[in-house]
């Protein structure tokens, strides 16, 4: 704690951006996990209640389960009797809305990635700056220099650390919501194929 404090002025925006770090990774972690939560008779279920002809009733399955894939199912739904290529469209649509939400403030923890590392070696250089200014007006001490730049490089340390920690979380993430993406499209593409053996 001692040595962050003698990173200076600079260690103020850093210790939010980790903050800001910490709160949009656990925020979308919790978002995409309960996204994932899917039942696994929920296509089953669709299936027997689109072939009993009851879509009022695949609906409202679809809005009870609440979470992307059965929201792009809905979407199908609505528009079974109409074209297929139309169908899969609508569902395409919806599946590219449900990913912009789930990337929801992504771009924080990208931006976070790069302007971390940059502010720590802004302060770095600031310290140095201020440290080669007082040996030019107080006199040169070994000891001085090697303690003030120890100290200055606590900046560099703590952003390279925090953009480290960003991008991680930030892949980590990402790898979250492919997961989710792929099983969207594995159901969408057994929905459509269902519709179109339905119609024949």
């Amino acid at each position: 704690f001692h040595l962050l404090m003698e990173g200076g002025a600079l260690m103020i925006p850093l210790l939010l951006c980790s903050i800001i770090l910490v709160y949009v990774f656990v925020e979308r972690l919790l978002a995409i996990r309960k996204a994932s939560v899917v039942d696994p008779s929920f296509m089953g279920r669709i299936k027997d209640q689109i072939e009993s002809n009851n879509y009022a009733a695949a609906t409202a399955t679809c809005k009870a389960a609440n979470n992307p894939l059965a929201r792009v199912i809905e979407k199908g739904v609505s528009r079974i009797g109409k074209p297929l290529d139309y169908v899969e469209k609508s569902m395409e649509n919806a599946g590219r809305l449900e990913l912009y939400s789930m990337e929801k403030n992504l771009s924080v923890l990208t931006t976070i990635a790069g302007i971390a590392p940059i502010i720590g070696f802004l302060g770095t250089i600031a310290g140095m700056i201020i440290l080669f200014f007082n040996v030019q007006h107080q006199g040169f001490s070994l000891e001085t220099i090697a303690g003030g730049i120890y100290t200055k490089m606590v900046t560099s340390a703590s952003g390279l650390i925090i953009g480290l920690l960003a991008y991680v979380s930030n892949a980590y993430l990402n790898a979250q919501i492919n997961k989710q993406v792929n099983r969207i499209e594995s159901a969408s593409v057994e929905f459509l194929d269902f519709v179109q053996d339905i119609k024949h």
